[in-house]
C-alpha cells in the first residue's frame, strides 16, 4: 500500500472512530469499515459492530442490535442469509425492502437482532464471487457459536430467519445436537427444500415463461436446460464440456461466456448445495416455524415452502405455519403483478410483511414466559 492509499486509510478510520464515539449505543472492532455511509443508529437501540473469524482465518462483520438500557438475557434473531454478494446492513434512508425489515426487526422490544456479512461483503474480509457454500456455511456456524461471547443474549431463546438460500440452509447453521437445542424457532422467507436441480429446472421453465415465450417455446427449451442442469450437477461435467459436446446449450447458459460462475457465486457452490439434503434437515426440526412465500415469488416454488412446512408438521401437528404472502416477491418485496417481479419493478414497501414476522415473534416470546403452556411442555 502507498504512503497516499496508507494516510487516507488512517483518516477514514480515525473519522470512523470519531463518528462512533459520538453515537451512543455503537461500538467498534479493529476490522475497518469499507462502507461509505454512516453506521446503523436507532433511537433507544445500542448498535454493536463486531467481527467472527472463520477456519479460514477471514473476519467476517457482524451486526447486533439489542433494546438500550435491557436487563438480563434476551432471545436473539440470528440471520441466514441470501445467495447473492448484498450486504445485510441497513443503512438510515435505505429503499432495499430487506433492510427496511432489518430496521423493523432492529427496534423490537424485547429481541436481539444478529446478522454476519458473508465473505467479501460488506466490511467482511475474503472474495464472495469466489467463495464456495461450505466455506460461507461455516462462517455463519463461527457466527452462531459467537453468540455465546454476549452476556445479554439468551443462547438458549434463538430464532433462526432463513431469507431465500438461507431460508433452504437454516437448519444447517447449528452444528452439533446442542446448538440445535439452543434454537427455539425457524422463519423462512423464500427458502427451498428440493435439490438444486430441480429448483434450477422450476426457475428456469418459469424464467421463459416470463420472457415471454410460448407454451411450445418453454418446452423446447426445457428440453435443453434439462440436459445441461444435469449433465452439470448430476453428471458432474464442466460447462465447458458440456458446450463442447452441445454447443447448441449456448444461449441457455444466463453467464455468456463466464463459465466459471453463475449468479455471482463459483460453479462448486451450487454443486454443494446440490449435495445437500434439505428434506432430511427440515424433517428433524420440531420447533415453531413460520413460513412465507410470496404471490409473486418467480425464484422459489410455492411447493418448497408447503413441502418444508409438512415435514415440520410431521414431528408436531400445528408446529409450522405457511403463509402464501399476497403482492410479496421472493422476499419483502411488494409487487403488482408477476410481470412486474420479473423486472424488479417494486412497489412502496408493504409493512404487512414486517408485522407478520414481529407478530410471530411476539407470540413466541409469549409462549416462552414461565407459567405459558409452551413452557410448561417444554420442560
Amino acid at each position: 500500500m502507498s504512503e497516499s492509499k496508507l494516510g487516507n486509510s488512517i483518516k477514514i478510520r480515525l473519522s470512523i472512530a470519531f463518528f462512533i464515539a459520538l453515537t451512543p449505543g455503537i461500538s467498534a472492532d479493529d476490522l475497518p469499515r469499507k462502507a461509505k455511509t454512516p453506521p446503523e443508529s436507532y433511537p433507544n437501540v445500542d448498535v454493536i459492530y463486531d467481527s467472527v473469524t472463520t477456519l479460514r482465518g477471514e473476519r467476517l462483520r457482524t451486526i447486533i442490535t439489542k433494546p438500550h438500557g435491557s436487563d438480563g438475557k434476551l432471545p436473539v434473531i440470528f440471520v441466514a442469509g441470501w445467495l447473492s454478494c448484498d450486504s445485510v446492513e441497513a443503512p438510515a434512508g435505505t429503499k432495499d425492502e430487506t433492510g427496511i425489515t432489518f430496521q423493523g426487526l432492529s427496534q423490537l422490544p424485547a429481541f436481539c437482532l444478529f446478522r454476519a456479512d458473508k465473505q467479501g461483503v460488506g466490511d467482511s474480509e475474503g472474495v464472495c464471487a469466489e467463495t464456495d457454500f461450505d466455506s460461507e456455511l461455516a462462517g455463519y456456524r463461527a457466527a452462531f457459536q459467537a453468540l455465546k461471547k454476549y452476556d445479554f443474549i439468551d443462547t438458549n431463546q434463538i430464532y433462526i430467519l432463513g431469507i431465500s438460500n438461507g431460508g433452504g440452509f437454516g437448519p444447517l447453521v447449528p452444528e452439533s445436537d446442542a446448538e440445535q437445542a439452543q434454537v427455539r424457532g425457524y422463519v423462512v422467507v423464500g427458502g427451498w427444500v428440493k435439490t438444486w436441480f430441480e429448483h434450477m429446472l422450476e426457475i428456469e421453465r418459469r424464467r421463459f415463461g416470463l420472457m415471454g415465450k410460448s407454451p411450445a417455446e418453454v418446452n423446447e427449451r426445457m428440453k435443453g436446460a434439462a440436459t445441461l442442469y444435469y449433465d452439470w450437477l448430476i453428471k458432474k461435467m464442466t460447462v465447458d464440456q458440456i458446450l463442447r459436446e452441445h454447443p447448441e446449450l449456448a444461449e441457455l447458459w444466463l453467464e455468456g461466456k463466464d463459465h466459471a460462475h453463475l449468479y455471482g457465486r463459483p460453479l462448486v457452490f451450487y454443486e454443494q448445495l446440490q449435495n445437500l439434503n434439505l428434506a432430511a434437515a427440515w424433517s428433524r426440526v420440531k420447533v415453531p416455524t413460520l413460513i412465507l412465500h410470496g404471490q409473486y415469488d418467480w425464484i422459489m416454488s410455492r411447493e418448497d415452502s408447503e413441502l418444508m412446512a409438512r415435514y415440520v408438521n410431521a414431528n408436531r401437528p400445528g408446529t409450522a405455519r405457511f403463509i402464501e404472502v399476497p403482492d410479496m416477491g421472493h422476499t419483502f418485496q411488494h409487487y403488482l403483478n408477476f410481470a412486474d417481479a420479473f423486472k424488479g419493478k417494486s412497489a412502496a414497501f408493504d409493512p404487512k410483511v414486517l408485522r407478520l414476522l414481529t407478530d410471530w415473534f411476539k407470540q413466541q416470546e409469549k409462549n416462552a414466559a414461565p407459567g405459558s403452556a409452551s413452557q410448561e411442555a417444554r420442560n
